[in-house]
Formats: structure tokens, sequence, C-alpha cells
């Protein structure tokens, strides 16, 4: 699938916004989350939304109360919506605005990875979709062979793991300190579980966030993660 050799953030959603218009939908996003211990979760949206629904659409706000994101945060399997959809559950006005901008009914769906790692990909179009079923059931089907190709490639673009030398350098005792770290223990306490003093649990917590070219403890605990040395 073309979208596996995207390069960039523009040539993913190009690829992405050519497969959905073959299968006659306007619109789509992609967005990738990511976990985090210590904090707020980091969402990477890709989409084609309209400049004047951008603000709306990608409002943390109405993702919560989204019927549509909310089964995806949830679930695996694809959700068709339409106007039914966000009535049912109380959140008609959300339908009433994006349907202004041709969202009027799509199919999404998402995947849920390891490592607190998820991917969604919607498709949407200002008419309902086919009522045929074979027809519907073959739309889905391509759509989750994009899903499962675009979370390849998105992990690849949005959150790549950047070879850092200095991450050689880092000691197992200073991997074990940022480890309790990310659990939420005080260097008191790591040194109690290390057998070590508290001063050198500070002393191998500051030498990683020196090492990962970081200010604070917690923004070294992130981009361990990010770069694989924690999980």
């Amino acid at each position: 699938m073309a979208v596996m050799q995207a390069g960039s953030r523009e040539e993913f959603l190009s690829e992405i916004v050519r497969f959905t218009q073959q299968l006659g939908f306007q619109t789509v996003s992609a967005t990738m989350v990511l976990d985090h211990v210590l904090a707020d979760s980091e969402f990477i949206t890709v989409d084609n939304a309209p400049d004047a629904y951008r603000t709306a659409f990608l409002s943390r706000e109405n993702w919560r109360r989204d019927p549509v994101m909310q089964h995806c945060k949830r679930q695996s399997v694809p959700i068709i919506w339409n106007q039914a959809t966000y009535t049912k559950d109380g959140q008609g006005e959300i339908w009433e605005e994006q349907a202004r901008f041709g969202y009027r009914a799509g199919i999404a769906m998402a995947l849920h990875l390891p490592e607190g790692r998820h991917f969604m990909l919607g498709v949407e179009r200002d008419q309902g979709v086919p009522a045929d079923p074979v027809e519907l059931m073959r739309i889905v089907a391509d759509l989750q062979l994009l899903t499962v190709h675009a979370q390849e490639a998105a992990g690849r673009i949005f959150v790549p793991v950047a070879p850092d030398k200095s991450v050689t350098t880092l000691t197992p005792r200073e991997l074990e300190a940022l480890r309790w770290t990310m659990e939420g223990k005080t260097a008191w306490e790591v040194g109690n579980i290390l057998g070590i003093s508290e001063r050198t649990a500070v002393l191998h917590v500051n030498n990683a966030m020196h090492k990962l070219g970081c200010v604070n403890k917690h923004q070294a605990v992130l981009k361990a993660l990010r770069m694989g040395l924690l999980r």
C-alpha cells in the first residue's frame, strides 16, 4: 500500500486522502495517541478537515463528548455512524455543527497497541454510507487494511526514534533509577529499593537527565519511554 512509502506528514496525508476519496469519502483523519505515565496523553493528528472547522474538529472537549471517539477509545471494532449515533447519545448538537462542514456520516476504527500506543482513523462524507451491505463490507475491509498500514507509517513518521549515541552511556543503575522514578517513587524510596543512599539515587537520575539532554526527571522519563529504554 502506497502509504507505507510515505516519508513525511505531507506525503502520509496525501496518500490517505487519495485512498479515502477513492472509496467515496471526502474527509479523513488519522490520530496517534501516546499514553504517558507522568503526563497527559499526547495526540498527533493529520487530517484534511476544512479550515473553518479545524478548531472544533480538534477540540479535546468535543472528543470527550463525541460518541464515535468514545467508541474508538474503548473498542477496536469499526463503528459506522450517522446522525442517529449522536442523537441517541444526547450529542445531537455536535452532529449538527459538523454536518455543516460535510461530516454527516462515516466510518471510524482504532488499533490499541502495546506500550500505550493507540491509532485511530476515520473517514466522513456529506451523505449516508452505502446501503448495499456487500459494498459496505468491502469499504470497511479496505479501511481496516488502510488503518493497519497507516498505523505502521504513522509510527515511523510521527514518533521516530532518533539515534542518540549518549544512550549507550546510560548505566544499569541510571536506568533503574529512571524506571522507579517513572513509577512515582521519590529519591529516598529509589535509594531504599536499590540499596543506595538518597543522594546517590539523585545522582543517578541527574546523570540520566544530563545524558538524555533533559531539564527535569519527568522529561527524562518521557524521552526514555519514547526511545524504548523504559517500558
